[in-house]
This record gives structure tokens, sequence and C-alpha cells, in this order.
């Protein structure tokens, strides 16, 4: 009897195990909503795991390794344009699909998602892949991050105002003391905890994905109880891949091709498609649910969708841009060589002066030519 093959997708179409462990968390959320003192109980860890989450964000971002790379700065100011400013102007131009294709809720889930900072791990990986500028993507990744801490808030504050519950200084202040406050204390205690967090990186890496987690599970259940899932529906979920799909394909040719026309190489285009291009699932988590209280579950359906489609789509394209011929310099052209002088013979003797050293004897007519006049 012949084995059974499992089914496996194919290898140009990965899917994030870390997103079903989120789709998993999701599920038992609506089906085990944590409430009443649970409900308290989870949002205190809840607090205290995205606290967590920033101090290790700040301890391991080396800005050193940061502010070496300003020698690409034309680069990173591009990523940083595509992430703050062409992500956020999509965003408000989806403004005219409400109510007919998204709702208030869903268009505030939308607009968040182009505001957060872009990812690093994944842009690296793909950047790496399609033999792009590695160097330029991990300095573009480490900068989105740090702005992000800042300018994600301050972008919030300015265009959420009427998406999604609005944006109240109560807000801006939980920000600050849940993000901005751990963030800047990691940062200063680097110098002694880096040494510990190196050592201590796959454990580490648990606590991240559990605590965002934690973080989604408390947000969900929030929204069950709540009862904002009753505004979702098959036809707004859809609705929304596709607008997300519209999103994607939008800002992947303008990262390439405004590149291109900003008379960037080849590895450095890569570098700038997948770092302006993506957006951060664990950075965008923990500020939605600092941002959004109750409404978290609708603001991060857009992210965790959008997490999911760039990680397929740009995994095809790295795969596509790895085949592609590498931009080689010309050879420097050969130096021609310098003429030869042609060779003068050497006088066996000076006149008046006789033979010359190392010559030897004089023939009989150069004899007479060297004689002495009478």
């Amino acid at each position: 009897m012949s084995r059974l093959t499992p089914l496996r997708p194919p290898s140009w179409l990965p899917l994030d195990p870390y997103i079903l462990a989120l789709l998993g968390t999701v599920l038992l959320a609506a089906l085990l909503p944590a409430s009443g003192t649970a409900a308290t109980v989870g949002g205190g860890a809840a607090t205290g795991a995205v606290a967590l989450l920033f101090f290790l964000y700040g301890a391991r971002l080396s800005t050193r390794e940061a502010l070496d790379g300003l020698r690409h700065w034309r680069l990173h100011l591009t990523v940083l344009a595509a992430t703050f400013a062409v992500f956020p102007l999509l965003g408000l131009a989806t403004k005219g699909l409400v109510p007919s294709v998204l709702t208030p809720a869903l268009h505030g889930g939308l607009l968040f998602l182009c505001l957060v900072p872009s990812t690093i791990q994944s842009s690296i990986a793909f950047t790496s892949i399609a033999r792009g500028n590695v160097p330029a993507a991990i300095c573009a990744g480490s900068f989105s991050s740090i702005a992000g801490i800042v300018l994600t808030p301050l972008l919030a504050a300015l265009l959420l105002r009427q998406s999604a519950g609005g944006f109240s200084a109560d807000s801006l202040i939980r920000i600050v003391l849940q993000l901005l406050v751990p963030f800047l204390a990691g940062q200063l205690l680097r110098r002694w905890t880096a040494p510990l967090l190196t050592r201590h990186k796959k454990l580490l890496g648990y606590v991240d994905r559990g605590s965002i987690l934690l973080v989604v599970y408390t947000a969900f259940s929030e929204g069950m109880v709540a009862g904002v899932w009753h505004q979702v529906t098959p036809a707004r979920l859809g609705a929304l891949l596709v607008v997300e799909a519209v999103l994607l394909t939008v800002m992947l040719a303008v990262t390439w091709y405004g590149a291109k026309r900003f008379g960037f190489g080849r590895a450095d285009r890569i570098a700038i498609q997948f770092a302006g291009s993506k957006k951060s699932l664990a950075a965008g988590l923990p500020m939605a649910s600092v941002l959004f209280g109750a409404q978290a579950s609708l603001a991060v359906l857009p992210l965790m969708l959008f997490h999911q489609m760039q990680l397929m789509v740009c995994a095809v394209i790295a795969k596509r841009r790895a085949g592609d011929p590498v931009d080689e310099p010309a050879p420097a052209p050969e130096p021609e060589p310098e003429p030869v002088p042609e060779s003068v013979p050497v006088p066996e003797s000076v006149p008046g002066r006789g033979p010359v050293p190392g010559r030897g004897p004089l023939a009989p007519s150069e004899q007479e030519c060297t004689a002495a006049p009478r």
C-alpha cells in the first residue's frame, strides 16, 4: 500500500505559522471571551505585556548601527517617505469607500495600518533572497521602527479623530506611558542588558510572541463582549481584502519605479521596495490595543490580513528578483602601454676623450675619428 503524501502549501506561498497562532487566539476569544474579573486581570496583564514588548524593542535596537547607515540617507528618506507619507495618503483616499464598501470601524483599522512602521525581519529576509542591499534594509527597518514610536501616535492623533472610536488625549497619555517610556528605558539600559538579551535571544522571541498573543486575546475578548463583530459581514471582509490587495500593489509599484526614477541601483531598489511596502505586525498590534481599546479587535483585523498578504506576495517577488541579472560595474579600460623610446646606441668613445669605459679597444676606423688633431 502506498503512503499518502501530506498536503503542503507550495514553497513560493509562505503561510506564517504565527498567523495561524493569531487566528487560533482569535477563535479562542470568540468561543471563550474573557469577561468580568478575568477581563480585568487580562487587561492588566496585557498592559504589562505591551510595556515589556517596547522595553525589549528599545533594548535590542542598536541606535549606533542605525546611525552608521546615515551615509545612505537618500535611501532611508525614501523608505520613510513611503511608510509615513505615501501610505497615509493612500489610506485617506479610501475614505470615499465608507460606508458603501467599508464600515467606519474597518476604515479606521485600514487607516491605522497605513500609519504603522515598516517591519525589519521579513524585509531583511526578502532583500537577501532577491540579492539586494541587505545592510541598507537593516538600517531602513531600524530607522522606521525608531521613527514609528513617535510618528505613528502623532499621525494617529491627526488622522484618526473620527475613526474607530476617535483619538483622545487619554490615548496619547497611554501611548507615552506604555510605549514611549519603556522604549526609551530600554535604549538607556541597552549597555547593560544587550549581552543578556543576546544570550537568551530564542527565549525572548517566545516572550515577544506570547505577549502579542495575550494582547490579541484581550482585545478580541473585549470586542466580543462589546458586540463589535456584528458589524463585519463576509461581503465586507471580502471587500477589505480587495482594497488591501490594491493598496499593496500600488505601494510595490510606487517603491520600485519611484526608486528607479530617483536613480537608485538594482540592489538599493530591492531594499526600498521591501522596506517601504511592508508593515510591522509586531509593532502595530500593541499600539492598536492602546489606541482603540474595545474597538482594537476590528482595528487590527486589516493589519493581520495585510501581514499575511504581504508575506505571500513579497515571497513571489523575491524569488523572481533572485533570477534577475545583477548589474555589474563595467570593467575599467586597460591603460594603454606607454610608447617605448627607441634605443639610442651608446657610443664607444667620446670625441676628444678616448674610449668609453667598458667598451674595450676601438676599431681602426674609430681610432682615426678620435685621434687628436695635429
